[in-house]
């Protein structure tokens, strides 16, 4: 879980995927990425999944870039088979 020290700002919402993510198993997700920037004005990005039942997995820091832009621009080139990886990675954090 991230803690405040190092940060500038609160966490965004930096992108939200319109269409749902269905995992391996079925399950059916809404996949945001979520971006927080540090003091050092670069951002951090993990991807929030959260089921039916609105259960909220989170992924560890996915990537940094140097903006927020940067961060969407990241987002939106994402690929199916990353959101198995990252899913995976929230399951096991």
């Amino acid at each position: 879980m991230l803690t405040d020290a190092g940060f500038s700002g609160p966490p965004e919402v930096i992108h939200t995927y319109l269409e749902p993510y269905r995992a391996a198993d079925g399950v059916v997700y809404d996949v945001i990425v979520v971006g927080r920037e540090r003091t050092d004005h670069t951002w951090i990005a993990w991807l929030e999944f959260t089921d039916v039942n609105g259960r909220v997995l989170r992924s560890d820091r996915e990537t940094t870039q140097s903006s927020a832009e940067q961060v969407k621009y990241w987002a939106e080139g994402l690929q199916m088979t990353y959101m198995d990886g990252a899913l995976e990675r929230a399951r096991r954090g």
